[in-house]
């Protein structure tokens, strides 16, 4: 159904895939061994869920501004976790503190960690956010230019493509593809904050796959 204006149709896109890529952040910390966590294992995991419950509440009871401080605070906390273990883990590679299996099972928590908590932040990010895209009759504009957002009017309407708006899966793709390609592929990037988030999760993901995930190989 087109929408035709602001007041007369409110369709907000879906929060629920945004919760559970960040509590699948928890999870995957739990994959990681003892010397890439600091702290209790536990900690992490409860921060993050402690986090989630006032962003869950306060998006449901329309707390605008509150949500997107709880949305902010739990995006940069599995953001310092995710950083803290590469960290780890690059310094215990020269020692060999971890065998190879580890290695490999880490290399992989940490790289999918990475696709997540970026697509996090490029969906929290891009266009003032959803609560601001969600005010939106069309995605136009923003820090990323989507194929759909270049399509004429008429194949935007054979395609069932109008009034088209981003969701998390959008970006989720986006930080896929940059973790895989080392780039966009298909959705240029416009904004200045946006490559430079692109080239941190490109050199993280260089760093996991190409670095620890081959040395693993390699001494098997």
């Amino acid at each position: 159904m087109p929408r035709t204006s602001n007041q007369d149709f409110y369709d907000p896109e879906p929060r629920w895939p945004a919760v559970v890529a960040a509590l699948a952040v928890a999870g995957l910390y739990f994959a990681l061994p003892p010397s890439l966590i600091i702290g209790p294992r536990w900690v992490f995991p409860a921060l993050v869920v402690v986090l989630l419950i006032p962003t869950v509440v306060t998006h449901a009871k329309s707390m605008h501004r509150l949500n997107r401080i709880f949305g902010f605070s739990t995006t940069v906390v599995i953001t310092l976790g995710m950083i803290a273990s590469v960290v780890l883990l690059v310094q215990a590679l020269p020692a060999h503190k971890e065998s190879p299996t580890e290695l490999l099972t880490s290399a992989a928590a940490l790289w999918a960690t990475n696709v997540l908590v970026f697509a996090l932040w490029y969906w929290r990010l891009d266009a003032g956010g959803p609560h601001s895209r969600d005010k939106r009759l069309e995605h136009t504009d923003g820090s990323f230019l989507f194929p759909q957002m270049t399509m004429p009017a008429d194949a935007k309407e054979a395609a069932d493509e109008v009034n088209w708006q981003p969701n998390f899966f959008d970006y989720l793709f986006l930080a896929f593809n940059t973790s895989t390609a080392f780039s966009p592929t298909d959705v240029p990037v416009l904004a200045r904050w946006a490559k430079m988030l692109m080239m941190l999760q490109s050199v993280i993901s260089l760093t996991v796959l190409a670095l620890l995930a081959a040395r693993a190989v390699n001494i098997l």
